[in-house]
């Protein structure tokens, strides 16, 4: 299959001009700029918040004037991330992408089609003449991925539309109606480097080749952490030999399982074989461990020369909390209906020095708020009993299951009829902006659906193209039964 043959064609061009311009979360401006030329060069109506979301109207086609309004929802950032041997800027470069048989690849960086195949739909019926419709709000929202902020700025009264349909999810077939809420805790480990002591030798090992994935959707399947890997070795090692510890580097994402890291330490120079000895026993282990899940693992240790290394008490406290960390599934849900589906996770998604500090980031998700709000306090309470600074973010609420939805019934009627099949609806364990969203307009109406998307937040992110031609078949079909 190539470039030119990928359908719906409107939607793949659109898609390709959006990877053309830069657009890491925090850094949408080039983006907002081309959203607001795309709206006005085409007469529609076009403005943006202070927040930096865009929203784009256009009007009904004849006969549909009196349906009711519909916002397609989508967010213009993407997570950046790639492998380690690859030379690439996400602030200048532009994505490169392959086809690979029935799936939309990136050379080497993540492919950014969450969300970015979202706002390709968008733009193409915007940019449609062809296609039956109500009135029609789209609404590009910024930085979703570190921090939902444009979803947090989102003012009352920015949309007008009564029901929203968010492009944002990643299995094509299942149409999501709740969501998970979360919160991120970051903890600070404030430290002044020390000469390394007389009689130390210096190690560095690593990890990399991890499946990685998506802190929510990939939570619940047994997928290695390069965090808890390496906290783990430490550990063992500190309570035989003692360690004074140099260096921790893994993870990038707060939303990400990090899937490499690397650490360098001292032990004492006459039990430096045994550690060695003592490392290879324990890839062994951990490879068994996730020989179905991650089956490309590397790891390696060598010497290296003598650094700084971080205070006794620090470093011993740091490890222990490192291996104390809560991380996965922490409950499954207990309705029956939905017993399959993660309630409450924790993900410890990167450890770096910054600073002056060695910094952790975790992030907690639950679809019940008073058991987000007891995960978050578990973790900051185990990095306060280490002698962290802790700071939690606000968090974004979890979004309801509306039992009584009028779209949800149109969303599942038109699949039905279309493909001749169920498709199935569902809550989902990650961040969706709908949660925030119904905090402001508590009326609306929502869903959330889209295309399939595979291994999003890492270089392995891949988009299943027959799948894109299925979602704009149905959307499509949703917008002509919009009711008045």
């Amino acid at each position: 299959m190539k470039n030119a043959e990928l359908t719906p064609k409107c939607v793949f061009d659109q898609f390709a001009k959006i990877n053309s311009i830069p657009r890491p979360s925090k850094h949408e401006e080039r983006m907002i700029d081309y959203l607001v030329e795309f709206g006005k060069s085409r007469g529609l109506e076009t403005k943006v918040d202070e927040t930096g979301n865009v929203l784009i109207k256009k009007g009904a086609t004849p006969g549909f004037e009196n349906r009711k309004t519909v916002v397609l929802q989508s967010h213009m950032d993407m997570v950046c991330d790639k492998l380690v041997d690859i030379e690439f800027d996400f602030l200048n470069d532009p994505i490169q992408t392959y086809v690979d048989g029935e799936w939309l690849k990136a050379k080497g960086t993540t492919l950014g089609a969450d969300d970015g195949i979202g706002v390709a739909i968008e733009l193409a019926i915007l940019d449609s003449n062809d296609i039956e419709h109500g009135p029609i709000e789209c609404l590009f929202t910024r930085d979703e991925e570190t921090g939902l902020t444009g979803a947090f700025g989102l003012q009352a009264g920015f949309m007008s539309g009564d029901m929203l349909i968010n492009l944002d999810s990643e299995d094509e077939g299942q149409i999501f109606v709740s969501c998970a809420g979360g919160i991120t805790t970051q903890a600070r480990f404030p430290f002044t480097y020390e000469a390394a002591p007389e009689g130390l030798f210096f190690l560095k090992a690593s990890v990399k080749g991890l499946t990685g994935g998506h802190s929510g959707d990939d939570i619940n399947k047994k997928r290695a952490n390069a965090i808890k890997i390496l906290s783990r070795f430490l550990y063992t090692t500190q309570e035989k030999y003692g360690v004074r510890l140099a260096r921790f580097e893994s993870g990038k994402l707060h939303n990400a399982i990090p899937r490499d890291g690397v650490i360098v330490f001292a032990v004492p120079a006459d039990k430096k074989e045994e550690v060695r000895a003592d490392w290879n026993i324990f890839c062994s282990e951990v490879e068994e461990e996730f020989h179905v899940t991650d089956t490309a693992m590397e790891f390696a240790m060598e010497s290296t020369a003598p650094e700084a290394v971080f205070p006794a008490p620090m470093s011993t406290a740091f490890i222990r909390a490192m291996q104390a960390l809560d991380n996965g599934v922490f409950s499954m849900c207990q309705d029956e209906e939905i017993s399959w589906l993660v309630e409450t996770s924790s993900n410890v998604a990167s450890v770096q020095i910054k600073d002056g500090a060695l910094c952790v980031v975790a992030s907690q998700r639950s679809n019940v708020m008073s058991n987000l709000r007891n995960m978050a306090n578990t973790v900051k309470a185990l990095f306060q009993l280490a002698g962290a600074e802790v700071i939690q973010s606000d968090g974004y609420p979890a979004w309801k299951m509306n039992p009584n939805s009028d779209l949800t019934k149109i969303v599942v009627e038109t699949y039905r009829e279309l493909f001749k099949k169920e498709p199935k609806v569902l809550g989902i364990h990650a961040g969706l902006e709908c949660g925030l969203f119904s905090e402001r307009y508590p009326g609306m109406d929502m869903v959330s659906f889209g295309p399939t998307l595979r291994g999003v937040h890492s270089p392995d992110e891949r988009l299943h193209i027959p799948t894109v031609q299925m979602v704009w078949d149905h959307l499509l079909e949703i917008l002509k039964k919009v009711p008045c």
